[in-house]
C-alpha cells in the first residue's frame, strides 16, 4: 500500500515520521506546491519519495495537511479515484468543506483533526511523536463509506491517536473556544504590547506568564486567517463570551471590588480539576 501526503509543513511532515513508524505502508509518497519543502521533506527524510500531484492521487490513502482555503479546491480538483481510496483531510475547521464535498467522493472523504501541533511551520517544524497519546476527532463520518472509516481509525490507532468522533458543527463551535479563540487573544496580547512607545524595554523584562500566553503568537498568519474564515461564525460567537469575562474583571476592578475579583479568579482555577 501507498501514503499520499499532501502539504509538508509540521502536520505533513510529523505524519510522515509517525505513518513509517508504524510499517503500515510501503511507500509513503509527499507533494507540496513549494518546491523547497519537498527538497527539505525528502532531505529529513519524512517521506519516501516526492511526486507530482496526479501521482499522488493514485495512492490508497491521501492525506490533506494543507491551508484551509486550498483544502475544498483540491477536493474538487481530485481526478477519478478509485472505489476504494481513503481521503482523510487534517484541518482544524470542518463543517464549510463536509457542505463542498463532490458527491463522487463523499464515501471516500473523511473529515479528521488532530488535537496536536505547535507553534512552527515547515518541514523543518515536523516532530517526531507529535500524535502520539493525542486526540484525534472524525466528524461526520455516517456520511463516509464503511472501509475509509474503519481503515482511518486503522491508521490513527497505529500512530497512537485516541479516536474521538462527532458532527462537525459541534466540532467548530467547540474548537473555536479551545483553539481558535487562544490563538486570536495571543496575537492580540503580542500585539498589545508591539504598539507599545517603550514595546523594546518592556520585552526585556518578559517572563514565564508573558511566553506562554504570547507562545502561539508565531504560528502561521495564513494558515489562522483561513481557519478563522472558515469558522468565522463560532469564533465570534466565543470572542462575545471572552469580552464578557473581560468586561466583568475590568468592571471589578475599576470599582476596587477586589473581594469579587478573587472570588472570579478562584472560579477559574477550577478548570484545572478537569484537565
Amino acid at each position: 500500500m501507498q501514503a499520499g501526503i499532501i502539504g509538508l509543513g509540521l502536520m505533513g511532515g510529523s505524519l510522515g515520521i509517525a505513518l513509517k513508524e508504524t510499517k503500515m505502508f510501503k511507500t509513503i509518497l509527499g507533494y507540496d506546491n513549494n518546491s523547497l519543502h519537498m527538497q527539505q521533506a525528502l532531505s529529513l527524510g519524512l517521506v519516501d519519495e516526492c511526486v507530482k500531484f496526479e501521482e499522488i492521487v493514485q495512492c490508497d490513502v491521501i492525506f490533506l495537511a494543507i491551508p484551509l482555503d486550498c483544502v475544498i479546491d483540491t477536493l474538487k480538483s481530485l481526478p477519478q479515484i478509485a472505489k476504494h481510496t481513503t481521503i482523510i483531510d487534517l484541518s482544524s475547521a470542518k463543517a464549510n468543506i463536509t457542505r463542498a464535498i463532490p458527491d463522487n467522493i463523499k464515501k471516500n472523504y473523511i473529515g479528521a483533526h488532530p488535537m496536536s501541533g505547535t507553534e512552527q511551520n515547515g518541514p523543518k517544524a515536523a516532530v517526531k511523536d507529535l500524535f502520539k497519546n493525542k486526540i484525534v476527532i472524525l466528524t461526520d463520518i455516517e456520511e463516509s463509506g464503511e472501509f475509509q472509516v474503519a481503515f482511518c481509525k486503522e491508521i490513527f490507532i497505529a500512530i497512537g491517536m485516541q479516536i474521538v468522533k462527532m458532527p462537525s458543527s459541534d466540532h467548530d463551535k467547540h474548537i473555536a473556544l479551545i483553539s481558535h479563540l487562544p490563538h486570536i487573544i495571543s496575537y492580540a496580547l503580542a500585539n498589545t504590547v508591539l504598539t507599545q512607545e517603550k514595546k523594546e524595554i518592556i520585552l526585556t523584562l518578559i517572563g514565564g506568564g508573558f511566553k506562554d500566553m504570547s507562545r502561539i503568537s508565531k504560528s502561521s498568519p495564513i494558515m489562522w486567517r483561513d481557519i478563522i474564515k472558515h469558522n468565522r461564525e463560532n469564533v465570534l460567537e466565543s470572542l462575545e463570551l471572552f469580552l464578557h469575562q473581560i468586561h466583568q474583571a475590568k468592571n471589578m476592578i475599576e470599582n476596587k471590588d477586589y473581594t469579587n475579583l478573587q472570588e472570579w479568579m478562584k472560579k477559574a482555577n477550577e478548570l484545572q480539576k478537569f484537565m
